[in-house]
């Protein structure tokens, strides 16, 4: 093989390019998106040129890049202030064992402000948490009820009052019943973590739970007998059967899930003052500086971004598990 591509001739090289020049695979891949990405840049530069605010011009693309650069500047200068901390706190260690070898040693942690690359973790973080709930409610709760007609029916009056409930509703509930149920001394988890992710958890459990109970409401028939002549247990059946056939639409209601829960966890963090993307760019419509609107605009576009990867991430896992072909097309 490596022979006959070295006896390609130039010319032939040539014609290769030209055929695929003329197949227009180039233009869908790369020209297309690309000009799609300079057109909302100039019309985005134009609209904000014309508008002035009582924080003074509306950010363009080159204000917005400014703010990144800043951003990220504080980011290193906040790690090499966390790097320092820690190395006074080993000498000033050393020296108090030195002095004393049975004196007790304590460890302190830096606690300087999050930087925005801090805060996007929390966020991540958070919004998995949230995520994970939901579907362990989810999913399981969702193959129970399209197994049983009469659990579905039960249930369906509860899911239809409690599907469009906006976090905003959720989150004073969600934060008394946090604080008279936990503690947060010494404990793993904030209590503005839990709120946001209990929040999350909430708004994000319908879309797969819905998705599940169609799903496995509409097995073909020709499984479902096979199963009952091969005398299949439930637990067998639901494993071999059941979910496997159920996959495709479980993992589109995952992919819902998670889109909602991004969606959600924003305005939870804003209002739980969870350290996250939402309370980075509550902080900044509150300082009112100059730099604010471009701030609070790398936040907007990291949001996109971040939501965008995560659909992404859900459709090459389900690609992977699913033997829906159609995936592939998406």
């Amino acid at each position: 093989m490596r022979n006959e591509a070295l006896r390609i001739t130039p010319h032939e090289r040539l014609e290769q390019l030209v055929e695929a020049l003329r197949g227009g695979n180039w233009l869908k891949a790369l020209v297309f998106p690309m000009l799609g990405i300079l057109a909302f840049l100039m019309v985005w530069h134009l609209c904000a040129s014309r508008i002035d605010t009582s924080l003074g011009q509306f950010p363009g693309p080159v204000q917005v890049w400014e703010q990144v650069q800043n951003l990220g500047a504080e980011h290193v200068r906040e790690r090499e202030k966390a790097a320092a901390f820690y190395e006074r706190l080993r000498e000033r260690n050393a020296k108090k064992l030195a002095a004393d070898p049975n004196a007790v040693i304590k460890d302190r942690q830096y606690t300087g402000k999050p930087t925005f690359a801090d805060q996007i973790i929390t966020s991540l973080l958070t919004v998995a948490a949230g995520f994970l709930i939901a579907n362990l409610i989810a999913i399981p709760l969702g193959i129970v009820c399209g197994l049983s007609s009469g659990i579905y029916k039960a249930l369906n009056p509860v899911i239809q009052v409690l599907k469009p409930v906006s976090p905003l509703a959720w989150l004073p509930l969600v934060t008394m019943v946090v604080s008279a149920t936990y503690s947060s001394d010494d404990s793993l988890f904030d209590k503005s973590f839990l709120n946001s992710a209990i929040t999350v958890a909430l708004c994000c459990l319908w879309p797969t739970l819905i998705n599940t109970i169609v799903g496995v409401t509409n097995i073909d028939r020709d499984l479902v007998n096979v199963s009952r002549v091969m005398a299949l247990s439930p637990m067998v059946h639901v494993r071999k059967i059941v979910i496997p056939a159920a996959i495709p639409m479980i993992f589109t209601g995952l992919r819902l899930s998670l889109a909602t829960g991004w969606m959600v966890l924003i305005a939870a963090e804003m209002l739980a003052q969870n350290p996250g993307l939402g309370k980075f760019v509550w902080d900044e419509f509150q300082n009112g500086s100059s730099s604010s609107l471009g701030r609070i605009m790398v936040a907007v576009l990291a949001i996109g971004l971040i939501g965008f990867m995560l659909d992404k991430l859900m459709l090459t896992l389900q690609k992977r598990v699913s033997w829906d072909k159609t995936a592939l097309l998406r």
